[in-house]
């Protein structure tokens, strides 16, 4: 019997890893023509004590790797995103990115895109707008107008994000995944049985996904 894989990604829009392992899940889902996967995309606030307005780049950056160690391993993990991500069809600009935003709109956008079956193509946008458009996804008409690239209505979106819609839906869904002992992004959850955490390599991910149907979901 052939079951269908359901895999939650649990990531961030402002994880530059989350993008590359984006890349690299639409990588292994041509590698496993044959199975059928629903993706589902779940909110995770890296920092979730950001106020909503953001703050600047260089400032937040700075004060988050303040010290020689810590700045040192984000120039080391910056050099290592620049160099792997072309090879994804990825230009990271980090130096073009002037705010660094609060993103829990930018997940409720995510969660209206997911509705209408236009969640991959919302990620998409969002992550190419923050890091290689320098653009401040946390700004709702930003937000309205990535939508609209996206295929969502754009005054429906607009009207939506001034409004609390779905904000507790997000939080709630978070906290779920944060219960679950997510601590990191991106997290594949396969089936809801068991979890790869990182940007792996689409083998890897291949693996995992030809793994998942040996072991169904318990609903199915």
């Amino acid at each position: 019997m052939t079951h269908t894989v359901t895999v939650d990604i649990v990531s961030d829009l402002v994880c530059p890893w989350c993008w590359l392992g984006k890349r690299h899940w639409d990588a292994a889902l041509k590698l496993t023509p044959k199975i059928k996967v629903e993706t589902i995309w779940r909110p995770y606030q890296l920092d979730p004590t950001l106020a909503r307005e953001g703050r600047p780049y260089k400032d937040y950056m700075r004060e988050k790797f303040s010290g020689a160690e810590a700045s040192g391993r984000w120039k080391m993990m910056r050099d290592h995103l620049e160099q792997a991500g072309p090879a994804a069809g990825i230009e990271f600009r980090f130096d073009e990115i002037t705010q660094r935003p609060n993103t829990l709109d930018a997940h409720r956008l995510m969660k209206w895109a997911g509705g209408q079956g236009k969640a991959d193509a919302m990620a998409e946008a969002l992550f190419a707008a923050f890091f290689s458009q320098g653009r401040n996804i946390g700004d709702r008409d930003t937000l309205a107008e990535l939508a609209g690239d996206a295929g969502l209505d754009r005054t429906v979106t607009a009207d939506l994000l001034a409004t609390d819609r779905d904000e507790k839906a997000v939080w709630e869904e978070e906290l779920f995944y944060r219960k679950l002992g997510v601590s990191g992004v991106p997290t594949y959850i396969f089936n809801g049985r068991f979890a790869v955490s990182g940007a792996q390599e689409p083998a890897v991910l291949a693996d995992a996904i030809r793994q998942a149907t040996k072991e169904p979901a318990e609903t199915e």
